[in-house]
């Protein structure tokens, strides 16, 4: 990376990390001499001691959020002390005042579904001045349409899975009212957002993505001036070959790495070269204004050790693809054994010139797909048109369906598995 690693921000950084979490020093050795390269990244098998530390021996005071398992099948719990909340909410405030500061807006309308940014929404808009309300996630998607349409927000506040479950079963008329719309959680490829954007009416500049963490918190934000991510100040941004996070096997396209975390801030988890697993799009650091930053291009995947290849597909670019040339439509995309099926519920009414377009885009535009069919790994990947969802317990329309759906099925050795 072309920055200085050797700031005097890094050195306190390592040495807070060494204070605080003792095995951390343990595995880093008595050496008091502070070197970039020689400090380690931070994987899954070496954050191990953090996430199964004891947590009778965490102050009552500090907020627990949790994720997905180890190892071991325990959720991993992530701790936020007051001091990690303040600076949480501040760099949260920063960014939506920068996302909003066009727009005359006084109300906001939180559907988050559950975790840290759900937990802190209403406070932050509300320290911006907006009213806040926030949606309960386990209602039915029908009753978020009905939210929306009686608190009138300006501003939502969403997931893109839990926006495609309000799209599923939005009636062609319904009036949205927004101004705008604020992302977080899953990729949203611009082709997504542009056919949200119509659907909502409003302007594909006016549907916001934002990138966050529960181990680091605010990562970024899409900048419509430069059609790129920022990474936020107090971030440290590096890409790495997989080989260096202990992913031999895992080849990436050039111009693709694993991106790298330091956050100069966050304290009561170790954010020193934590080693996310997302996979990063043309990352790098450059001057704008007088100012360095680090920007790239798009996160478009996640991978990891216990990850096997059809876990690797990017909804992001499949996504990207399809909305390309379709107007609405639920994706999933299930992997059995090497046979790749990606499923496509529509209500539009799709020429055959129309299917047979949205067919070699997915083939030709998406090099990860092509070098794995190429190369053996999957099978000619099948392209199905539905015209309604068929794994759905509610008609479409009733609005009696879960809001969220996953999007990634994976089946292996007979038993499914899933991520969204």
């Amino acid at each position: 990376m072309p920055i200085s690693m050797n700031l005097p921000s890094l050195r306190a950084k390592w040495e807070e990390v060494r204070l605080l979490y003792p095995w951390y020093k343990e595995m880093t050795g008595d050496n008091k001499s502070f070197n970039w390269e020689d400090v380690p990244l931070l994987t899954q098998d070496r954050l191990l001691p953090y996430y199964e530390s004891d947590e009778k021996a965490v102050p009552l005071d500090w907020n627990v959020y949790r994720t997905s398992g180890t190892s071991g099948n325990k959720r991993k719990a992530i701790y936020y002390d007051a001091s990690d909340e303040d600076a949480y909410i501040q760099y949260k405030k920063e960014m939506f005042a920068e996302l909003l500061k066009n727009y005359e807006v006084s109300r906001a309308l939180s559907d988050m579904g559950t975790g840290h940014a759900e937990a802190t929404a209403v406070q932050i808009f509300e320290e911006l001045g907006l009213a806040c309300e926030s949606v309960p996630f386990g209602l039915p998607a029908a009753a978020h349409l009905i939210r929306i349409a009686e608190y009138q927000p300006d501003v939502l506040y969403t997931m893109p899975s839990l926006l495609d479950g309000m799209l599923r079963v939005a009636p062609p008329d319904f009036n949205w009212g927004v101004q705008c719309v604020i992302l977080v959680g899953e990729p949203a490829p611009p082709a997504w957002r542009q056919r949200v954007a119509e659907r909502l009416g409003i302007t594909e500049r006016d549907v916001m993505d934002t990138l966050g963490s529960i181990e680091i918190g605010t990562i970024a934000y899409y900048d419509r001036s430069i059609e790129r991510y920022v990474v936020m100040d107090g971030i440290i941004a590096e890409g790495v070959e997989p080989a260096e996070a202990g992913l031999p096997d895992v080849e990436l396209p050039a111009g693709e790495q694993l991106l790298v975390l330091t956050s100069l801030v966050r304290r009561r988890f170790p954010a020193l070269r934590f080693v996310t697993y997302d996979v990063v799009r043309d990352l790098r650091v450059e001057e704008r204004d007088g100012k360095r930053m680090t920007t790239f291009d798009a996160i478009v995947k996640r991978v990891g050790p216990e990850l096997k290849h059809g876990e690797k597909i990017s909804i992001y670019d499949i996504e990207n693809a399809i909305f390309k040339h379709v107007r609405q439509a639920v994706v999933k995309v299930l992997v059995n054994g090497n046979k790749l099926q990606v499923n496509i519920t529509t209500a539009d009414d799709l020429d055959e010139g129309t299917r047979t377009a949205v067919r070699d885009e997915l083939h030709s535009t998406i090099p990860a797909i092509g070098a794995m069919i190429r190369g053996g790994l999957l099978e000619q990947m099948d392209v199905l048109f539905l015209g309604k969802d068929t794994d759905s317990a509610a008609p479409e329309g009733t609005g009696k369906k879960p809001i969220k759906q996953k999007k990634l099925f994976v089946q292996q050795s007979g038993e499914g598995r899933d991520r969204g």
